[in-house]
């Protein structure tokens, strides 16, 4: 690991990731970290969000020359980020998933990009899987048509659309960088003067909708968002669908789809405006046409679908009532 004196400053990247029982990916996280930090200034800073597999302890153990920073709550990943964010010292922080890894010369080529194209703020590289199996990486800033596309399945229907291929930019070379209105957090690089212009993290956003709140207050001071193909990350987590799938909806699904509700909601709303009565309307209507279209059907699989839709009107009826119509934040941790 290329370590430093803490006083001399500033370093070149400061690597901020956020972990919540993640003990055996983020290992393999921090030693992408270490491998890929030859040659540059770096300090990595762990947020720990009251982990009980480990975690911890492993870093503290394994990887000393990470700065810990241990939780009593679940903060969610805004405001863990921001713990970290508050106190790094580098010309370019860098976001990094716990289930993402650098793979050989990521890093030295973004902080080279960044150099070179001061007029981008933030910007985002090419997520895969381990595979090497495309994720969306350069993505559109949501809408409610942009929503219908995708809930309906149309987008994943005609990827090559620019119409409805237009929140993923499915229709898009992939290996061609662009610019684009918002990266996944699962790896992306900022520069720390546009993170102070436009602020941090908005802690309202427990989980989901934050990161493209964020690279929309970048754009609105100033700055671009960019993707560059050639920076290269592997992410194992995947990109969770807006499309529900499953037959029967678990306690967990269901709670990570009210976080993901509420979140949508607070972003139309502060963005947006009653476009928020828009996004629950579009989604409970659409549930509603799922539920006729199934509810007369024996088959067990389409009865489960009736119930699966049921319970998704009845969390967003939650959420519109919890966030006052994505007027406030109910209170951390979700």
């Amino acid at each position: 690991m290329n370590t430093l004196d803490p006083a001399v400053e500033p370093f070149d990247v400061s690597i901020v990731i956020v972990s919540f029982n993640t003990r055996e990916v983020l290992r393999e996280c921090l030693q992408s970290v270490e491998r890929e930090s030859a040659g540059l200034r770096v300090e990595a800073l762990v947020v720990d969000n009251n982990s009980s597999d480990g975690s911890p302890e492993m870093i503290e153990r394994d990887f000393p020359w990470v700065r810990l920073f241990q939780s009593k709550v679940n903060l969610g990943f805004a405001s863990a980020n921001n713990v970290a964010l508050e106190v790094v010292r580098g010309r370019y922080p860098v976001l990094l998933n716990s289930d993402a890894f650098l793979r050989p010369g990521a890093l030295a080529v973004a902080v080279r990009h960044m150099d070179e194209n001061p007029d981008v703020g933030l910007a985002g590289g090419r997520l895969v899987g381990r595979d090497d199996s495309w994720q969306p990486s350069a993505r559109m800033f949501p809408s409610l048509t942009t929503d219908l596309f995708v809930m309906t399945g149309l987008a994943g229907k005609f990827p090559k659309s620019r119409l409805f291929g237009k929140f993923d930019r499915t229709w898009a070379d992939p290996m061609e960088p662009c610019e684009c209105d918002w990266v996944p957090g699962a790896f992306s690089i900022i520069r720390a003067e546009a993170l102070k212009k436009a602020g941090l993290f908005d802690p309202e956003f427990f989980l989901y909708s934050e990161e493209v709140d964020l690279c929309r207050r970048i754009r609105q001071a100033g700055y671009k968002i960019m993707y560059w193909p050639d920076i290269v990350v592997t992410h194992i987590g995947g990109e969770s669908s807006r499309q529900i799938k499953s037959l029967e909806m678990s306690k967990s699904g269901a709670q990570l789809t009210l976080w993901r509700m509420r979140s949508t909601l607070l972003y139309y709303r502060k963005h947006h405006g009653a476009a928020a009565w828009g996004a629950r309307m579009l989604e409970t209507s659409l549930y509603q046409l799922i539920i006729l279209r199934n509810r007369f059907s024996r088959d067990p699989r389409r009865q489960a679908r009736v119930r699966d839709h049921r319970k998704l009107i009845a969390i967003m009826n939650q959420a519109w009532q919890q966030t006052r119509g994505g007027r406030i934040s109910p209170p951390r941790p979700w």
